[in-house]
């Protein structure tokens, strides 16, 4: 499978995160609950993620709930930030990034 289908398909090898002074930046589908630990995992280790959560809203509208619940508490408890981006995704971002909302 080449690189292009890979990354598709959510499949891409992760970088190794390992350099404090560089951020990443991931976006891929929220399916399910299960997903969340490796979500704030990816944060700690300063990754920007934005999640197109439509599949889960698809699937269940109370666990997608749920999910933005846990990730809204987890990103205020490290000092990260979190906000939508349209109907189909959220933001999610480490300490030291913050969204800008249109409030200077």
């Amino acid at each position: 499978m080449n690189n292009a289908k890979k990354l598709e398909k959510g499949l891409a090898e992760e970088p190794e995160v390992s350099s404090k002074s560089q951020i990443y930046l991931k976006a891929f589908p929220l399916r399910n609950l299960e997903e969340i630990e490796k979500i704030k995992n990816d944060i700690t280790k300063k990754v920007i993620v934005i999640l197109r959560v439509t599949p889960l809203a698809q699937r269940d509208v109370e666990d997608l709930k749920q999910a933005v619940e846990q990730l809204y508490e987890f990103a205020v408890s490290i000092g990260g930030d979190i906000a939508r981006l349209g109907e189909e995704r959220v933001i999610i971002t480490p300490p030291g990034v913050k969204i800008w909302r249109g409030l200077l």
